[in-house]
């Protein structure tokens, strides 16, 4: 029998989390939760370096911790916490920069990618509105997860960089330290297949960026409009049609059942359906499946409800963790 492993998967706390993000993210975390240790955490501090308005982060904590019980996840097996209840992050974070080359951080992605921005926009510059927040991100995701010692950490394959600089880091440490105490190495876990990217309603991935997604418990009469209004061509009812060319078939395959599908396909391929029936089809599908969940995420971001109760107890287990962790740090460190 394989040894359980921790996973531990950090959750970005921008706004209701979409159709795209239950399939790619929330789905195969809650299915690693029956098997394995894991401990999943709302990324509230990551958010200070976009987000400047408090009431906002406060909501979209609220907003996304409410989603991921709403779809599932059960607190007593998964440890659900905010970022910032657990203080030993942030100092694990500042041992982690005094072992982290500079160099490092110059290559990466995201600090890359908004000097070319600047460059592309002609400003003498590189580095205009740029904070240290968004150039110190690897080295506070490292923290992130090398305080709970996870063992996989599951990302989409543009996050790989991170996972990288995170063993990176603690190889670093463990060059140093290792002797007292060494970090486990962590490694990623990666979406299989195109097959891991759910389309957009113009058919690009799905993504708040593109200002294309679907919200996962929109309102019902908003859900419907929304769904009318995803873009189709003008073949007639009566013609046949390519479901595979359909932005809305190719949702419908992704949450309806297989017999479902297959019916829906052989109309369209025959002829006499057309996309507003197709469409039709698409918005009971997703409404039957979300509707209870929908339900539950309103009761949980209702003021006085035990959402906030279960996300203080998820922060006293993780600081439990954290706390066994930075005993060892600070000892090999000579810091006790």
């Amino acid at each position: 029998m394989a040894a359980t492993k921790t996973y531990l998967t950090g959750i970005q706390t921008s706004g209701m989390p979409h159709l795209g993000n239950y399939y790619g993210a929330i789905q195969p975390a809650l299915a690693a939760a029956e098997s394995n240790d894991t401990l999943y955490f709302l990324a509230d501090y990551h958010s200070l370096n976009s987000v400047k308005e408090p009431a906002r982060l406060r909501e979209d904590v609220r907003s996304v911790a409410a989603t991921w019980l709403a779809c599932g996840l059960d607190p007593e097996r998964t440890v659900l916490y905010r970022q910032s209840g657990v203080p030993e992050v942030f100092e694990l974070a500042t041992v982690l920069a005094s072992v982290t080359a500079k160099g490092l951080m110059n290559r990466a992605h995201a600090y890359k990618a908004a000097r070319d921005r600047n460059e592309a926009a002609g400003s003498t510059e590189l580095d205009a509105g740029i904070n240290m927040g968004l150039f110190n991100y690897p080295i506070l995701m490292a923290a992130d997860i090398l305080l709970m010692e996870a063992d996989v950490v599951p990302v989409g394959r543009d996050q790989a960089q991170h996972i990288e600089y995170t063993a990176d880091i603690a190889r670093a440490f463990n060059h140093l330290y290792g002797d007292a105490y060494s970090f486990p190495v962590p490694e990623g876990a990666y979406p299989q297949g195109e097959g891991s990217v759910l389309p957009g309603v113009d058919g690009r991935k799905m993504s708040k960026s593109y200002d294309n997604h679907i919200p996962l418990f929109m309102a019902e009469n908003r859900l419907k409009k929304l769904v009318r209004r995803i873009p189709t061509d003008s073949t007639p009812v009566a013609e046949p049609k390519d479901p595979d060319s359909s932005v809305p078939f190719q949702l419908l395959a992704y949450f309806a059942d297989a017999e479902r599908t297959d019916g829906v396909r052989k109309r369209l391929e025959a002829g006499g359906m057309g996309w507003g029936e197709l469409k039709n089809e698409l918005f009971d599908t997703i409404n039957d499946r979300f509707g209870p969940m929908r339900e539950r995420y309103e009761q949980l971001v209702a003021p006085g409800s035990e959402l906030d109760d279960i996300l203080e107890a998820g922060a006293a287990r993780a600081r439990g963790r954290a706390a066994a962790t930075m005993a060892k740090v600070r000892r090999a460190i000579g810091i006790d």
